[in-house]
């Protein structure tokens, strides 16, 4: 693709901006198509930290459409997964030419953090969070004082899994804002310093609100936020250095 320069005139962007569009779109469309050959291995990976504490456990089909909405939705997140680091990289192609070289070393190693982050983020949700949590809503149902059966929804629970996984990979980019503000003069780290214990009230109630009502998922999430507030104050400069 054409280089953006400072001599291309304003409809040279425009086609400029267009083509990496398209070729965003046409990735993304690829990326459906072969996510829905690949939805039924996505669905099983994502169940597996269900059944792994619930070996004999069965998901409930509540409508004849459930199965195609399941395997459609799948495959718009595989795509939507796969896409995203190309349309990002596509963004900055094209603002980058534009930036100062500060302003440009600034923000790519943000864009390359983020989504490290992100997959940190839903990594320790799928592995540690999910066991406890799907571990102790079985254990509660079960005990049910009455006669029950449990059969969770396979839709509410794709729902669920899905949402924590975005919940964990959107708080690990706590520390990539914190530095964020700090380069741009918005956040001291001696201010960040002083608003720690407000930064953990903070944090406990962000937990307590995104996490499920329950203790053990609320700390899982308050302490690696905890965690990363505090690597943060580690990458932010002082006054006396800017």
């Amino acid at each position: 693709m054409k280089p953006v320069t400072s001599r291309m005139t304003l409809a040279q962007h425009f086609s400029e901006l267009r083509r990496r569009i398209l070729w965003t779109l046409a990735i993304f469309i690829i990326a459906l198509v072969v996510g829905w050959y690949l939805s039924p291995m996505v669905q099983q990976l994502l169940t597996a930290p269900l059944l792994n504490v619930w070996p004999d456990g069965e998901l409930l089909y509540t409508g004849l459409a459930d199965g195609l909405m399941i395997r459609f939705s799948l495959s718009v997140l595989f795509a939507l997964f796969i896409t995203t680091p190309f349309a990002l990289w596509q963004v900055w192609a094209y603002i980058a030419p534009g930036l100062h070289k500060k302003e440009r070393n600034a923000i790519w190693p943000i864009l390359i953090a983020s989504p490290i982050l992100f997959l940190a983020g839903a990594a320790f949700a799928f592995y540690i969070l999910f066991p406890f949590v799907f571990s102790f809503f079985i254990e509660l149902n079960q005990a049910s004082p009455v006669p029950s059966v449990v059969l969770p929804a396979a839709t509410d629970y794709l729902d669920f899994s899905i949402g924590m996984l975005k919940v964990f990979g959107l708080a690990f980019q706590l520390p990539l804002l914190l530095v964020l503000l700090n380069r741009v003069g918005v956040l001291s780290r001696a201010r960040a310093v002083k608003m720690r214990r407000y930064a953990i009230v903070f944090i406990v109630i962000v937990a307590a609100v995104l996490t499920p009502p329950d203790v053990v998922s609320q700390i899982l999430l308050a302490l690696p936020m905890w965690a990363l507030f505090e690597a943060s104050l580690l990458f932010m400069r002082d006054d006396e250095n800017r």
